[in-house]
């Protein structure tokens, strides 16, 4: 399904994804409570309740959706899946067909009292099955603020998930409509993370602003029989509100937008200075937080959230690595930090569909000439100059990332690696990209829109180094550097990207949305039937010999369609006031937030330490 990207760091096992991340760090006030209260910086401001839509794909979403919802099941400190029957529970009832029941426990409600129950996992399933949509994706166009926009009538839910789809028939439901059962057409060896959780917003609410319709009990029923019924009058309307409807950047007037099944509410959102979670009083179906309030407070400058951090403003942050950031920190009192490489890396892709010198549509469908000035232009990518100049000041040992699906270090990296074909991105080749542009006849310079997060100190020095480069070899590389980069991503406008891709969990399925036709993720509109046919073998595979042959097979493939580069594995660190423990991270999405209940402030300690004043 998806990857996140990475706002600063792309939360817990998301239906099989990666999530989108930006790259930093904090600051702003809402006055605290020292003893009972954790502020925490981050990079990338929170928009969206529904991180299961493109737009809401991002780590800034899926931090605090984390906390305020509740799963399955979760990744712990050594990443092993650890499941939550204090929640619900789920089970294998046949192996052929391939069938999973789920079921929430009664007594789990939603913050306004309302269960969760079935109708949420139904939609859950409808929102991310490519069945229930009458448009494709690539006839949706997104406006400026990250929505989804069809014709009248047209049928389009913002998701789609490769596990999901497998199930075409609507789910049994059962146990007084606390679960659902899931008949795939197809196994998938994925199966344990397809529905990790009931869904992030609430079904009631979905048929509330979308029909019209008060009575939860009633809007619900209708949310499931309109997937049922496959009505298209009530799913037009179901689907605009499930793709638009949670979309905010300060607290909305409606608390029906972010209502919480999990530890903690959101109660107060101040655009692009802080969200703030209390604690849910009524939660008690899964680990129970150790303080009553966290404060998400947002700034892209990582020295600024360092600054933020000596001044006790926030307790915690993870920012964008720096020689300047690792140098202040070792000089603050009170203060610890931990380097290490994140589980997020670096990569360019190339947009293949939008008319631009990389889509085969510029030279009249020719295939093989957009081919070859694809590969062209990722020649000159200065991966080598990158990392000396940027990562290996932070970490002596780093080394460009040669993968699409394996972190360096993991057992089969070497592997897929030796046989991938990577080795022709290894070093900047001017020559050779001059000499591809002339076979394929084109016109230098070519213009190529590069889209990156502008504020992101280090992506821009990573553009410049890009830009130089690729000038040498008749590439003008165009700077569409912006920094609401995440809801622009996949919209036609830009011919090249850079940003970060983070895994939400262990399975190189993990990464299949990337990759296949029509995939979230494909932010670029890449599209190999054999690609696809291997990524189909990939999901039902349960041989890890197997598992590694078609990774390699996939990468070649990627490697020989010039469909992008990867560049490093990020250097990581996360610091914290000494007053605050529990403190611990992990390197899937999402990181540092993992196991959040554990925090606590250290009565003892945090006398004499600085506190947190008002500021607007």
């Amino acid at each position: 399904m998806k990857i996140r990207r990475t706002s600063a760091v792309l939360a817990v096992a998301a239906a099989g994804a990666l999530v989108l991340t930006a790259c930093s760090s904090p600051a702003e006030e809402s006055e605290i409570n020292e003893d009972t209260s954790v502020n925490v910086g981050w990079n990338e401001p929170f928009r969206s309740t529904n991180n299961l839509t493109a737009n809401g794909n991002a780590t800034a979403n899926a931090n605090i959706i984390y906390m305020t919802t509740s799963f399955f099941n979760y990744y712990d400190g050594d990443l092993n899946l650890v499941k939550n029957e204090d929640f619900g529970s789920y089970e294998v009832v046949s192996e052929d067909p391939f069938t999973v029941k789920y079921t929430v426990n009664e007594g789990v409600t939603w913050s306004d009292g309302t269960a969760v129950d079935a109708a949420d996992m139904i939609l859950y399933w409808g929102a991310q099955n490519d069945m229930f949509d009458t448009v494709a994706s690539s006839d949706v166009e997104v406006d400026e603020d990250g929505n989804s926009q069809v014709a009248e009538g047209e049928v389009y839910f913002d998701s789609s998930s490769p596990a999901l789809n497998q199930v075409t028939t609507f789910p049994e439901i059962g146990d007084d409509g606390r679960s659902v059962t899931f008949v795939y057409d197809s196994p998938r060896s994925d199966w344990e993370l397809a529905m990790n959780q009931p869904s992030p917003v609430a079904a009631h609410v979905v048929g509330k602003l979308a029909l019209g319709i008060e009575d939860p009990a009633e809007a619900k029923k209708a949310v499931e029989d309109a997937f049922e019924n496959n009505d298209a009058e009530a799913l037009v309307k179901i689907a605009d509100t499930w793709t638009n409807g949670f979309n905010f950047t300060s607290l909305p007037d409606d608390p029906d937008l972010y209502l919480s099944y999990g530890p903690f509410v959101i109660s107060d959102y101040v655009e692009n200075q802080y969200l703030t979670l209390t604690r849910n009083e009524s939660f008690d179906w899964g680990p129970e937080p150790k303080v009553d309030s966290i404060t998400v407070r947002y700034t892209e400058d990582p020295l600024a959230s360092v600054t933020a951090l000596q001044n006790g403003e926030v307790d915690l942050i993870a920012p964008q690595s720096s020689v300047d950031v690792i140098a202040t920190l070792e000089g603050i009192d009170g203060v610890s930090y931990a380097t290490a490489p994140e589980g997020t890396y670096e990569h360019v892709d190339l947009t293949f569909d939008n008319g631009g010198p990389f889509d085969p549509a510029a030279y009249g469908g020719d295939a093989e000439k957009a081919r070859k000035v694809r590969e062209a232009f990722l020649k000159v990518i200065p991966r080598q100059e990158i990392i000396e100049k940027l990562i290996q000041p932070l970490q002596e040992d780093a080394t460009t990332r040669d993968s699409f699906l394996y972190v360096p270090g993991s057992p089969n990296y070497d592997t897929v690696v030796g046989s991938n074909g990577s080795d022709a991105w290894a070093e900047v080749d001017v020559a050779g990209a001059q000499a591809l542009l002339a076979e394929a006849g084109v016109t230098t310079p070519v213009d190529v829109r590069f889209l990156y997060g502008k504020s992101n100190v280090r992506r821009a020095n990573e553009f410049q180094l890009i830009a130089a480069s690729a000038a040498q070899a008749g590439f003008n590389v165009i700077d569409n550097g912006d920094d609401t980069w995440g809801s622009i991503l996949g919209n036609g406008s830009y011919d090249a990207s850079l940003f970060g891709w983070q895994s939400t969990n262990t399975f190189i399925l993990n990464a299949e949305a990337n990759y296949v036709t029509g995939g979230q993720n494909n932010y670029g509109g890449y599209s190999n039937p054999e690609v696809d046919a291997l990524w189909a073998e990939v999901a039902t595979n349960t041989d890890s010999d197997r598992e590694a042959e078609l990774a390699a097979e996939i990468e070649t493939k990627l490697n020989q369609d010039a469909f992008g580069v990867n560049i490093f594995q990020f250097p990581g660190v996360v610091a914290n006031r000494d007053v605050l423990k529990g403190v611990s991270t992990i390197a899937l999405s999402p990181t540092i937030f993992w196991n959040f209940w554990e925090w606590e402030i250290s009565a003892a300690d945090s006398l004499d330490a600085p506190s947190a004043t008002e500021t607007e």
